[in-house]
């Protein structure tokens, strides 16, 4: 569905909002090391502000409704940058994720809610499957739970239907960042921690937008 005549209306209202919220997920993230000066740098600050004003923007042309895209993405940009800076995804940001995509389908789209709540179920399932399965094989953790929670908010966001598309996108992304380390000559190896909810929440993101790859 098109933004149509408000979605472009609401294009640079949005923006300011996400720039604003960017800039409050600079702070929160920062704020949450146990040690050392809790100050986000300009940088960071920045580039949060940045993909909060283009999430917002974004959300103008997205699927509606408009205004329940943008907190999505910018709730996406609060786990990817605390996940990215503590390989850490706490349950206060990924349980009320998943809580609102069941509440959005229930408002917006209760026909789906079924296959959204299965896709919550399954979406839990398949991550804890492969960590378990790595647990055994590999002897050491492979996966929080923080990423099986957020798995499950991509279920209630966009369906049992939906989840081969985010984990296609998540695994593309984190493949292009082991590729581009690569290309710069940067070590790589199997025992690398990688944020993996980082690639979660994009993969989240562009399936909401543009619905399941192939349909």
């Amino acid at each position: 569905m098109g933004p149509g005549a408000a979605g472009l209306m609401l294009v640079l209202p949005l923006a300011g909002a996400g720039a604003a919220a960017g800039l409050g997920a600079a702070v929160l993230t920062v704020r949450l090391e146990e040690t050392g000066p809790r100050r986000a740098s300009p940088i960071l600050m920045i580039g949060l502000a940045a993909l909060g004003a283009a999430a917002g923007a974004w959300s103008g042309f997205g699927p509606a409704p408009i205004v329940v895209t943008a907190l999505l993405g910018w709730s996406l940009i609060l786990i990817a940058a605390v996940d990215a800076r503590h390989f850490w995804l706490p349950d206060w940001l990924t349980l009320p994720l998943l809580a609102g995509g069941l509440a959005t389908t229930a408002l917006f789209d209760r026909p789906a809610l079924m296959d959204h709540l299965i896709g919550a179920a399954v979406g839990f399932a398949v991550l804890w499957g492969i960590a378990a399965l790595y647990r055994r094989t590999r002897g050491r953790e492979g996966l929080g739970g923080g990423d099986f929670r957020l798995l499950a908010a991509a279920g209630a966001w966009v369906g049992w239907m939906g989840l081969p598309s985010v984990l296609l996108w998540a695994s593309v992304a984190g493949l292009s960042l082991v590729l581009a380390r690569l290309v710069l000559k940067q070590p790589v190896s199997a025992e690398d921690r990688l944020p993996f909810g980082v690639f979660l929440a994009l993969g989240i993101w562009m399936t909401w937008l543009y619905g399941p790859l192939g349909l």
